[in-house]
């Protein structure tokens, strides 16, 4: 009993609270909204710049909501902009881009897991050799590789076609993609590994049945930086594919660098909207398992 006294006549135990409107939270806060609003303000001018009539847009104010809401620019976006000599919009394009996308993320981070998978857990003979020489191919420039690469596909008969398209996607995305699965594979608990081989797992049964189902971050992360790569890229769209096979951002550039006729900036923002919208819904719908995946799989070596 007099314990119980003496304790409370000592006050609370434990931390003290903060407050939460400290000088420090205050500024770290204000910086952050700050770096915020500076980011989506272009985001906030293409949104209400695509709502809006070419009136409208002629007032010159840029940064007011739409007096007058109007989808139009997105419909001539999607089907009526000319994107060359075709007046189809942007719909053709987007499913180039997903035949594009598709494929090569499959191909890409099928290879370049079981890769990862192979130089973390099995050291073959000329391991690290060959790991130097693949993660050397990811610091080389890509315009260095444009006219071989032509020229090879050219001889094979895939030049100016998707699948042609879809194996230098599927290529330049390997180097980094396995020295991501490598560095995460290497950071499993290896007694896994070794229980498994004990027990008579073989390469592929290992592989299947422990390494993949412990390795679904990484693969949204490989998922993600692909996706956000390939649907975005221009250089390798435009060399290597022909107008009926161009990929979105390809027609993109066409339609908001067209030098003739009115400059329609609604529709130009519609489609600069539209061309983005891919990747920004996939890094949304798995962002969590995004972070996870960068920060067991990037940090290792």
């Amino acid at each position: 009993m007099a314990d119980l006294t003496a304790t409370a006549l000592e006050g609370p135990q434990g931390p003290r609270p903060q407050r939460r409107f400290t000088r420090r939270n205050v500024f770290l806060y204000g910086t952050l909204i700050m770096v915020a609003l500076y980011y989506l303000l272009p985001l906030y001018v293409m949104v209400v710049t695509s709502l809006k009539g070419m009136p409208e847009i002629r007032l010159g104010n840029i940064f007011s909501p739409p007096v007058e809401i109007t989808f139009e620019p997105w419909v001539k976006a999607w089907m009526e902009a000319c994107t060359g000599l075709n007046c189809d919009g942007l719909s053709r394009g987007f499913w180039n881009s997903v035949q594009i996308t598709v494929p090569s993320v499959a191909v890409s981070i099928a290879i370049a897991s079981v890769n990862g998978y192979a130089l973390a857990n099995w050291r073959f003979k000329g391991a690290e050799v060959f790991f130097t020489i693949l993660i050397f191919g990811a610091f080389i420039p890509y315009q260095v590789m444009l006219y071989p690469l032509v020229i090879l596909l050219r001889e094979i008969g895939l030049y100016g076609s998707l699948w042609g398209l879809i194996i230098v996607h599927s290529i330049f995305g390997m180097p980094i993609l396995t020295l991501l699965f490598r560095n995460y594979f290497a950071s499993l608990p290896e007694e896994l590994f070794k229980a498994a081989r004990v027990d008579g797992a073989h390469f592929w049964g290992i592989y299947f049945r422990i390494m993949l189902p412990m390795s679904l971050p990484i693969f949204v992360v490989a998922m993600i930086l692909q996706v956000t790569g390939i649907w975005n890229d221009f250089l390798f769209g435009v060399v290597y594919t022909k107008p009926d096979t161009w990929p979105m951002t390809v027609q993109l550039n066409n339609i908001v660098n067209s030098t003739q006729g009115v400059k329609e900036y609604n529709v130009n923002m519609a489609a600069t909207l539209i061309t983005g919208l891919v990747p920004l819904v996939i890094y949304f719908v798995s962002g969590k398992l995004f972070v996870r995946g960068i920060a067991a799989g990037a940090v290792k070596g």
